[in-house]
């Protein structure tokens, strides 16, 4: 045992010390940060300047795009908070991001026709006396009377499409305002019957409690998940590199020598994982600190980021964060014993690895329905159990003895893979040139 605690201590203290890691461990919430939110603020100013001409085959919809009367937004879903989050970052940008340019032409006759002098602009890309455009819209003449007409958006970038939702928006409102107009009611009155209702998400606990925040809770999710994937598959891979070089500079017959390979495998995986559990601690410290400077300026924008994180998840965590650390470790020690070089070890893994990503890839329609019968498998699958279990506790409740099955189902996946690469590493250390092939590693078992 103090053979194992000495190795356990190298392990740890060589890491920790590492400028990487204290580099690592400062910037990596930034970078998440920025991960979720850049891409949010890009694809706000996604449409900043841009200008389209709308040809519209009606001649009717010409006050839906003066500038005097603002542009609804696009018809998505959008809970109250979003929209309030959405008005300050827009008032805080100047009202740029939002800004989008519209010429109206009103043509009598054909419509396509009359759109075609635009659309050798649009062709032109601005290099003739005119000025750029990055869009056409054109309105069909019937778009009153066929209930089958469509809006077709010319544009050079076809993927485009919050421009051509707000311009569908756009015209929509429109041609409701229109028809309840021709049916008598006024501009005012149609604006009040079209007005959307916004959507609140509540979770329902089992004891009747009610809680707000449904996206923030979904994004939540996503952000604990990420914590519990990629510092396991970081450390794996110091574990992993570390057994190669120490196989390389034949270190590793030294430490054999003087104690048992089972210790030496001990003292790597406990020292790894607690260099994981220290750097997601100070990763949660910081975001704790974070959420409550800036709690106040959310709850001002009708955001109550607090109700998104139920405390009680904390300590499942950290459970499963151990259980999934020790599982995908062991795999990589392994992947570390029975090659001769980061290349061959880097070949082993990427199969194994991406089998182990599932619950990753499969995040999003895990975290929309945790009690459907795909989260409920995985969920209680060796190796998927960790990440899926507490995805599901996050955003949901599941029932207690799904929870103890997980846990079982973990505790016995890890005796069993230390067990397994324990024998495979106390011969695959020592054992050099060729990569083993599975028969091989299969014999290693039963022998070691």
């Amino acid at each position: 045992m103090s053979k194992t605690l000495a190795v356990l201590k190298r392990e740890y203290l060589e890491v920790v010390r590492k400028k990487s890691f204290i580099i690592m461990t400062l910037i990596f919430p930034f970078l998440m940060a920025a991960l979720m939110f850049v891409p949010t603020l890009l694809m706000m100013k996604g449409i900043e300047g841009k200008r389209v001409v709308v040809v519209d085959g009606t001649a009717r919809l010409q006050e839906a795009f003066s500038a005097k009367r603002p542009t609804p937004p696009p018809e998505q879903p959008a809970s109250k908070a979003a929209r309030e989050l959405g008005k300050r970052a827009e008032t805080q940008a100047g009202g740029k991001a939002l800004e989008l340019k519209t010429d109206y032409v009103a043509a009598t006759g054909d419509a396509k026709a009359a759109a075609q002098p635009y659309l050798d602009r649009l062709r032109e890309n601005g290099s003739g006396r005119h000025e750029r455009l990055d869009g056409v819209l054109l309105i069909p003449s019937d778009a009153f009377t066929n209930t089958d007409a469509k809006l077709v958006y010319y544009s050079r970038a076809v993927s485009d499409i919050m421009t051509e939702e707000r311009l569908a928006s756009t015209v929509n409102h429109a041609l409701s305002r229109e028809r309840l107009a021709g049916r008598g009611i006024g501009a005012v009155e149609a604006d009040r019957l079209l007005k959307r209702l916004e959507l609140e998400g509540v979770k329902v606990s089992k004891s009747g409690e009610e809680k707000k925040g449904g996206e923030l809770s979904f994004l939540v999710g996503f952000i604990f998940a990420a914590l519990l994937l990629f510092p396991t598959m970081i450390h794996g891979q110091e574990v992993m590199r570390g057994i190669v070089q120490e196989k390389t500079e034949r270190v590793v017959e030294i430490l054999i020598s003087s104690m048992p390979s089972f210790d030496l495998l001990s003292g790597k995986v406990m020292g790894l994982a607690l260099v994981g559990l220290t750097q997601v601690g100070a990763w949660l410290a910081m975001g704790g600190a974070m959420a409550v400077y800036t709690g106040g300026a959310a709850l001002v924008a009708g955001v109550n980021v607090f109700q998104a994180v139920d405390l009680r998840v904390i300590p499942w965590f950290f459970v499963f964060f151990l259980l999934g650390y020790l599982t995908f470790v062991c795999i990589y020690a392994v992947g570390g014993a029975i090659s001769n070089s980061d290349k061959e070890a880097q070949q082993f893994m990427g199969p194994i690895m991406m089998v182990a990503m599932v619950p990753w890839m499969l995040a999003f329609p895990i975290l929309q329905n945790p009690e459907s019968t795909l989260a409920t498998v995985l969920s209680l699958v060796p190796v998927f159990t960790p990440i899926t279990m507490f995805m599901r506790i996050i955003v949901s409740e599941p029932p207690l003895w799904q929870i103890g099955i997980s846990v079982a189902v973990s505790v016995a996946t890890v005796v069993a893979f230390f067990w397994m690469t324990a024998k495979i590493f106390r011969v695959g250390i020592l054992s050099y040139g060729k990569r083993p092939s599975p028969a091989e590693l299969w014999r290693w078992l039963k022998v070691a």
